[in-house]
């Protein structure tokens, strides 16, 4: 089973900052994107024949086309520097239909956003919508300098200047008592967004947790972090049960679950591979994972209730999945 997937246009190529240009893309068949919630990202095919994620940028209202940006990475495999070097206006691509795994909380009475470099892209989706409702919302976005802040022409104008502040050359030594002050004034029931570089992300975590629940603390990562130490409880095999069926097959030390499904003809959503960006996500029935993922939240984790099949594992004999 492949994810759904649309041919598209390049209507628009922007340079946004210093190595970030935009793409702006419609359908080849004319007809109207999907709605999807701000954070959602979707898969884009390069030139190369690379597919990564990348999240929407644009007005969430706006079906007509989709806005995404892409940072060229220095040690890049062939999918940012595919599409800075390859694609044109006029350029088709093929694109995955929109994911979210990092939503607007319905429950937070404000709403704070704070981004590093290439992280305001799912957080400037966010900051329409929120004007959107007329909900409170400050937007923090830290960069370099003016000349790496993506978007920042439009983030210097109405509607948004009077939610945006932002923060250039801050120190790594000054970071801790800067994102402090951003939240300083955070009632209970704000929640917090972050997106960007994973150290920047873990010390917004660690001072959004200082003030808030750690359920109020959200985040989105760009790609997987080296994966941890298997713990104690982890098997090297074990055997997943298909609750639609009772069939089971067994996945052993050198095999995912994905591939493991695969052999027996039951094919799971992919795209990354990595655990990020959630394609692979199958709930569990009975049994306990052991997750090796980047995308599920705390309380998911904590919970047990869902999987990513391209990394985690299992801490019991047997997984029955939902499948």
């Amino acid at each position: 089973m492949q994810a759904q997937s649309f041919k598209v246009r390049v209507d628009a190529v922007r340079d946004e900052a210093h190595g970030v240009r935009s793409f702006m893309i419609s359908r080849l068949d004319g007809q109207p994107f999907d709605a999807y919630e701000p954070g959602a990202h979707i898969d884009v095919t390069s030139p190369s024949g690379v597919t990564r994620q990348y999240s929407l940028c644009g007005d969430p209202e706006c079906r007509d086309s989709h806005l995404f940006a892409v940072k060229k990475e220095v040690q890049s495999r062939g999918g940012s520097r595919s599409l800075h070097d390859d694609v044109k206006i006029g350029t088709e691509l093929s694109v995955g239909a929109p994911r979210n795994l990092f939503r607007l909380a319905d429950n937070a009475s404000r709403h704070v956003l704070i981004g590093a470099g290439i992280g305001i892209t799912p957080l400037l989706s966010m900051a329409y919508r929120l004007l959107k409702m007329n909900v409170p919302f400050e937007l923090h976005y830290f960069a370099r300098s003016a000349e790496h802040a993506a978007f920042l022409p439009l983030l210097s104008r109405a509607p948004f200047d009077g939610y945006v502040k932002l923060h250039y050359g801050i120190e790594p030594d000054a970071l801790d008592a800067e994102l402090a002050a951003c939240l300083a004034d955070a009632p209970q029931g704000t929640h917090v967004y972050t997106c960007g570089p994973v150290p920047f992300m873990d010390r917004v975590v660690a001072a959004g947790e200082a003030r808030l629940p750690a359920e109020a603390i959200h985040l989105e990562r760009f790609a997987a972090e080296p994966l941890a130490p298997a713990s104690d409880n982890t098997l090297d095999s074990f055997d997943v049960q298909l609750a639609s069926t009772g069939q089971t097959v067994h996945v052993d030390s050198k095999t995912s679950i994905v591939e493991a499904l695969a052999a027996i003809g039951i094919e799971v959503d992919t795209s990354c591979g990595e655990g990020v960006c959630g394609t692979c996500m199958v709930d569990v029935v009975s049994g306990e994972p052991e997750h090796r993922d980047h995308c599920l939240s705390k309380a998911e984790r904590a919970s047990n209730s869902v999987i990513c099949c391209c990394v985690s594992r299992s801490r019991t004999p047997t997984l029955v999945l939902d499948l």
